[in-house]
């Protein structure tokens, strides 16, 4: 069984982004960068599927330029088998992302895409779902718990009313939530095998895909600052604060 695994290049969720001074876009320069912490769950679950012998190979993939390639090292580390870069400078937007994964999961047929629910940078949480439709695969998302029972997954899912268990024929499509389990680190013998794992690059014109996008950019700001609170003597003068200065009454 291969497993394929999408990851994004994207700000360390530790570093606090600034906006470029034309309000243009967000200033990337010097930044630390990792990979998306959804798609590193993902690395892991698929791994861990690995370790149990449930998979026999674990494929990452990514689409950006050459940078990217620190980001498939550092998840072939973690314990991925090998690499596709789908190199590109432009900005793909989630359906051209799912119509170049398409591809490759029709060149690679994959048993399971395993892949973050969303990305901490657009937020979008429309990938893996565009890329189960395109694919005509049945889709798990948000899991938090994923059991492979021969040609059948039972992923358990986080919804606002709980938990639900879904159970999908293979191939599909899951995407992880937070819970599911806490990635690893790399350890240094296995960084220094990853530089020796394969990368495979390849452009969106190899795999017939056009990058196109409907969106633009029109203004990128920073979030207005919070004020500091303020103490309040009584009730009475809480409820006439939020009445007549924040006016939430």
């Amino acid at each position: 069984m291969k497993i394929l695994v999408p990851i994004k290049r994207v700000v360390d969720a530790n570093v606090k982004v600034r906006v470029k001074s034309d309000n243009t876009d967000v200033d990337l320069s010097n930044l630390k960068m990792a990979i998306n912490p959804f798609c590193e769950i993902a690395v892991e679950e698929a791994v861990r599927l690995k370790e149990a012998g449930v998979a026999s190979e674990v494929i990452v993939v990514t689409v950006g330029g050459k940078v990217c390639q620190e980001q498939l090292r550092t998840a072939l580390a973690l314990g991925a088998d090998r690499g596709i870069q789908i190199d590109t400078s432009e900005k793909v937007q989630p359906l051209t992302i799912a119509k170049l994964l398409h591809k490759i999961v029709e060149a690679e047929q994959p048993s399971i895409v395993l892949m973050g629910k969303q990305t901490i940078d657009g937020d979008n949480n429309q990938t893996g779902q565009m890329l189960a439709a395109l694919a005509g695969m049945g889709q798990g998302t948000f899991a938090s718990e994923v059991k492979v029972d021969g040609d059948k997954v039972q992923v358990t899912r986080e919804v606002d009313g709980g938990l639900m268990t879904v159970e999908l024929k293979l191939p599909a499509v899951i995407t992880t939530d937070l819970r599911l389990n806490e990635p690893r680190y790399a350890s240094l013998p296995n960084i220094m095998k990853a530089k020796r794992k394969p990368i495979d690059v390849k452009t969106p014109s190899d795999l017939g895909v056009e990058i196109t996008s409907g969106l633009e950019y029109v203004k990128v700001e920073s979030p207005a600052s919070r004020s500091a609170g303020i103490m309040v003597e009584s009730v009475d003068e809480l409820i006439e604060k939020l009445r007549n200065e924040a006016k939430v009454l």
